[in-house]
């Protein structure tokens, strides 16, 4: 099949180079004449406009976006739609928050044009592993994609699937993303209580292979966790600041607004907040209430 990637960053390049590798021809544009000679050396075309773009495939065309979440898919679609013929589906492969994702889908049909919201798992390994992809949108429109899932899945029927119609994909994406956030917590959690227990000499490295096999814990979560472990357990040059992507945030308001608790991934996210707080506000003052109500002693910068 034909089709094109917008947006060749890691994830968008990878995915290219997986596709080709399946038969698919693979036109790609990215703004920078960098990126696009990826999607060139990993066997692609390179595009030199979105208008290139078209011309290089015949209608009916599947364009895929794989680019940031937010004003950059608006700001793309908003280009690329005048440029679409009806029967063209656009297909969106990025972290798009699904409620973007249920006000872009009637736009696109109202021009005549299909739209499949796709949430994309796998991260860098992708390329080699394959990519978990939870698919929104009309069955027949996923059904006649089927051959580009299959190239980008692990396998032909395993790890992806039609989830549900537009919005479903991506609201998938997002609950798989907060759980993401929860399971990471917990084992960071584990891992600095063994480490804290120093009578004991625990080598948390050895432990986390010892977990990797058999265990009620092994998880590629896990897997990963031992590969950080395996050169410096004392992760001395590691700052404590973990970021977020938003689809955390966004879990969380939806449980808020579904009234759904989901207090795991709540605190795993409010942790995330925390670490970025080298000066707490917060425990400035409460070390100060204690020092009021009972006398106890304040420690102070010198």
């Amino acid at each position: 099949m034909d089709l094109a990637m917008i947006g060749l960053g890691r994830m968008g390049a990878n995915m290219t180079e997986r596709l080709v590798r399946a038969g698919h021809r693979v036109v790609g544009y990215a703004r920078s004449a960098e990126s696009r000679q990826r999607a060139v050396q990993v066997g692609g075309e390179a595009a030199t406009s979105l208008a290139d773009v078209m011309e290089r495939l015949r209608p009916p065309r599947v364009i895929w976006l794989m680019i940031p979440a937010g004003p950059a898919v608006d700001q793309t679609l908003q280009t690329l739609v005048p440029l679409l013929r009806r029967g063209d589906t656009v297909v969106d492969g990025g972290n798009s928050y699904y409620r973007d994702t249920l006000r872009r889908a009637p736009m696109l049909e109202e021009r005549g044009l299909e739209f499949v919201d796709v949430g994309t798992s796998g991260g860098i390994w992708g390329r080699t592993e394959g990519y978990s992809l939870m698919i929104g949108g009309k069955p027949e429109i996923v059904s006649g994609l089927r051959t580009i899932f299959e190239a980008l899945a692990p396998g032909h029927d395993q790890g992806w699937g039609h989830v549900g119609p537009h919005g479903a994909g991506h609201f998938v994406k997002m609950v798989h993303n907060g759980i993401e956030y929860g399971m990471m917590q917990a084992l960071a959690e584990g891992f600095a209580l063994m480490k804290r227990k120093k009578e004991f000499g625990l080598n948390v490295y050895e432990i986390s292979e010892i977990w990797r096999y058999g265990s009620v814990v092994r998880s590629w979560l896990l897997d990963l966790t031992a590969a950080a472990l395996r050169g410096d357990q004392e992760l001395t040059d590691v700052i404590p600041r973990v970021a977020d992507s938003g689809e955390g945030r966004w879990t969380v308001f939806e449980a808020v607004e579904l009234d759904c608790p989901a207090p795991v991934i709540t605190l795993a996210l409010l942790q995330r907040l925390r670490s970025r707080d080298d000066y707490s506000y917060a425990d400035r003052l409460l070390a100060l209430m204690r020092e009021q109500f009972g006398g106890h002693e304040v420690q102070r910068r010198t």
